[in-house]
């Protein structure tokens, strides 16, 4: 609980009254509209759903500590026929934002809501509910995503997804980043003048940044989505409470990162009310899919061999590195990981027929030609991978999915059952998505090489951007790979890079496009 304490005293002494983010002045003109970074919806269940939106003040401390917003949610559209209407209260200790945990919708179905203050009306929103828990629902189309560093490219993916109209979008990790833009601007997409993010007020202006791209504000108001974080929300390849620096320094960044990320996104009150920030859990679609979302940043082990206050995790050598094969050491740590072996259980009595485990990078094995293993994704945990596959052996959910980003990288794999015979049999498939915008940093012929040591690898692609698109029926599960013509442009058309079909009881992936 000391956590729980810590991070609300911070949010009751930390700018008292909220300011217009630095962000809007940078042009030299102010956003009048308070509702001007968009609304969202999060975390669809049988019977509601979580709005969200925070006020952005005309002037500088034009709100006061406390303000009362209301709310509205319809069948249709124009809001001919309200269902639910209410008001929320959007306190300056937490940002101005505005958290609804909407109950008594019916299941299966989408509504329509919006936000007022005074005379100013939120732009509509459209979101939905969930099946009925016993319900075997006939067609689920999820979008997964992750990692839009905004300097590399503009969000035209994020536009062209609201074109293909999924129900569902699952955020992966790193929604913003927490860098400065660089001096040497060749190649850049676009510029920023926030500074490195170390406080709350520059967590505030990072996630506002981002939430002012109108293609990332049409994606949230399409549909709801379920969020989790990967690094770049604190600090580049922190590992639970170690980071870059002094210590009790990047607890006090960390902090204040958790609270902005709180204030940012469709997230209910209860992920507050754990020591820490209790982030990981399941969304399920009736009996069709059970979504395991889980957390791979805030309870895991520091890096293998990495110095406690490097600026950031590298590769090694296996024989140069025993920490590497510790047994003990977690991706997810131990109470996250019984948990997730108890949602596996859970799962296989349900029959549910699509056990999704959505996480934040790669997590089939990876050897390099170099023989060197990454140390940030589950290459660097194989112990504890390889008791995540022994749950699934053991419990047998009917198929189990992995969905995946980090990389900026487009992997589909077989997942072999035991890693160090990946020509062996599949436990289950992974789609491992490209990034919205941040580059890869490596290139295809590098790309190629690591896939011909890697039979499990059937694709792998490092040189687009874009997001995937997971159409589930109780046949079969089917991914597209969309991925953008130009990311450095806004007005970027699109294209499929392949389509991948996993069929009912088979556990590996088949290329069909």
């Amino acid at each position: 609980m000391h956590q729980r304490r810590q991070f609300l005293h911070l949010a009751r002494n930390t700018a008292a009254m909220a300011a217009l983010p630095r962000w809007a002045w940078a042009g030299g003109q102010l956003r009048h509209d308070p509702f001007g970074l968009g609304v969202a919806s999060g975390d669809p269940t049988p019977q509601g759903v979580v709005l969200w939106t925070r006020l952005v003040p005309t002037t500088p401390a034009s709100l006061p500590d406390s303000v009362t917003v209301r709310w509205e949610v319809a069948d249709d559209e124009a809001f001919r026929r309200i269902v639910h209407h209410g008001t929320a209260t959007a306190l300056a200790a937490l940002g101005h934002s505005v958290h609804v945990e909407l109950t008594g919708l019916a299941p299966d179905r989408w509504y329509f809501y919006r936000f007022m203050l005074g005379d100013a009306i939120s732009r509509t929103g459209r979101t939905r509910t969930a099946p009925h828990p016993g319900q075997m629902s006939g067609h689920l189309r999820l979008a997964f995503a992750s990692c839009q560093r905004w300097e590399h490219g503009h969000y035209a993916a994020w536009r062209h997804l609201c074109a293909d109209a999924p129900d569902l979008v699952l955020f992966l990790g790193d929604y913003i980043y927490e860098y400065a833009s660089p001096h040497d601007t060749t190649g850049l997409a676009r510029v920023h003048s926030l500074r490195h993010a170390t406080t709350l007020a520059d967590f505030r202006d990072r996630h506002a940044l981002h939430k002012s791209d109108p293609h990332l504000q049409a994606a949230h108001a399409h549909c709801p989505w379920a969020v989790t974080w990967d690094d770049h929300e604190v600090q580049n390849d922190y590992a639970g409470s170690a980071g870059k620096g002094d210590p009790a320094a990047f607890l006090a960044l960390r902090t204040a990162a958790w609270q902005a990320f709180y204030e940012h996104m469709p997230l209910r009150a209860s992920s507050l009310a754990a020591p820490g920030f209790a982030l990981h859990r399941r969304l399920d679609w009736g009996r069709l899919a059970h979504i395991h979302l889980l957390d791979t940043r805030q309870y895991r082990n520091l890096q293998a061999c990495r110095s406690p206050r490097s600026s950031g995790a590298g590769a090694t050598r296996p024989d140069d590195c025993a920490a590497l094969q510790d047994p003990v050491r977690s991706m997810l740590g131990p109470v996250q990981e019984q948990w997730l072996d108890q949602g596996l259980a859970l799962d296989a009595r349900a029959q549910a027929r699509w056990s999704v485990l959505a996480q934040t990078t790669l997590f089939s094995p990876r050897r390099y030609p170099s023989g060197l293993h990454s140390t940030d994704t589950w290459d660097g945990y194989p112990a504890a991978r390889q008791r995540l596959l022994h749950s699934i052996a053991r419990h047998a959910p009917r198929n189990t999915v992995l969905l995946g980003g980090d990389i900026h990288q487009n992997y589909v794999c077989r997942v072999p059952a035991h890693p160090d015979r990946p020509d062996g049999p599949a436990l289950a498939s992974e789609f491992c998505g490209t990034s919205i915008s941040s580059r890869s940093g490596t290139t295809q012929d590098k790309v190629d090489a690591v896939a011909r040591r890697n039979p499990h690898v059937l694709l792998a692609r490092c040189d687009q951007r874009g997001y995937g698109l997971a159409d589930l029926t109780p046949a079969r599960w089917t991914t597209t790979l969309r991925c953008v013509d130009a990311p450095l442009r806004e007005d970027s058309g699109i294209h499929t890079l392949a389509r991948f079909v996993v069929q009912d009881g088979k556990a590996s992936p088949e290329r069909v496009a």
